[in-house]
């Protein structure tokens, strides 16, 4: 408390107190009850109370009370967990923990089978052909540790996986080989979104329209699509690990 705070409390003090006649000729030193934090704060504002109670007897013994109770507010505020996942429900969190896990994996198996069949293995090689056909990559700028807003790292997810949603879309017929992967990658990513998005209507911080996908790539040949399949799978491999490192930090208790 500051003295301003003190000098207005006075006359409220008198009037309620009027008719106390506490004395108390109390000093830091000599209470073995406090503890050691607790006396030295006291300490600290020991001259600045006797100064106030001249005149009021019943005003130091009082004050040391405020003292201790603001004490005890700020040490359970202190002590009050306020870590990022406090909002999210441990059951969402390892949900989406448990479906980036599984996407990552069929991703993994789209990228085997491109690479095994048509010998594209290497998605740093075709990054060029990426952005001449329009493959983009989902931000996660709202996720990173040094600044995470929960509510926006939710907004950006959920827009991401909208966005590889119509990316896989756009790849469907890149060959027979990869057909049921694709669709089982697509159907994934799909549940992930609907769960990230129920999560912030429940929130209360769903936007008011769903966010539309954007403009698609056009494969104008069959390799532009097999090559834009590995773009896609390597992309979201690299969203989905951002993803899980934040969603593995939220979750911690």
């Amino acid at each position: 408390m500051t003295l301003s705070t003190f000098t207005i409390l006075v006359p409220l003090l008198e009037l309620t107190f009027s008719e106390a006649k506490i004395h108390h000729n109390w000093t830091v030193s000599e209470d073995k009850s406090l503890s050691p934090e607790l006396a030295c704060m006291c300490e600290e504002g020991h001259t600045l109370i006797k100064t106030l109670a001249k005149g009021r007897p019943w005003f130091q013994h009082f004050a040391l009370l405020l003292l201790v109770w603001h004490s005890a507010l700020w040490t359970v505020q202190e002590a009050t967990p306020l870590g990022p996942a406090s909002s999210l429900p441990p059951s969402f969190l390892l949900q989406c923990l448990e479906q980036v896990r599984k996407i990552r994996a069929d991703g993994a198996v789209l990228q085997e089978r491109l690479c095994a069949t048509y010998k594209l293995c290497h998605p740093e090689e075709l990054v060029l052909l990426g952005h001449s056909l329009g493959i983009t990559q989902a931000p996660l700028s709202s996720c990173s540790s040094q600044a995470l807003e929960v509510v926006d790292c939710l907004h950006q997810l959920h827009s991401g996986l909208v966005l590889y949603q119509g990316l896989l879309q756009a790849l469907a017929g890149t060959s027979p080989e990869v057909a049921s992967t694709l669709d089982l990658l697509h159907l994934d990513v799909a549940d992930f979104a609907i769960n990230i998005w129920q999560q912030m209507e429940d929130m209360g911080v769903a936007p008011t329209g769903k966010p539309t996908q954007g403009p698609m790539p056009t494969f104008t040949s069959a390799f532009q699509r097999r090559a834009g399949g590995v773009l896609v799978a390597s992309n979201l491999q690299s969203f989905l690990e951002q993803a899980y490192r934040v969603l593995r930090y939220l979750a911690q208790p």
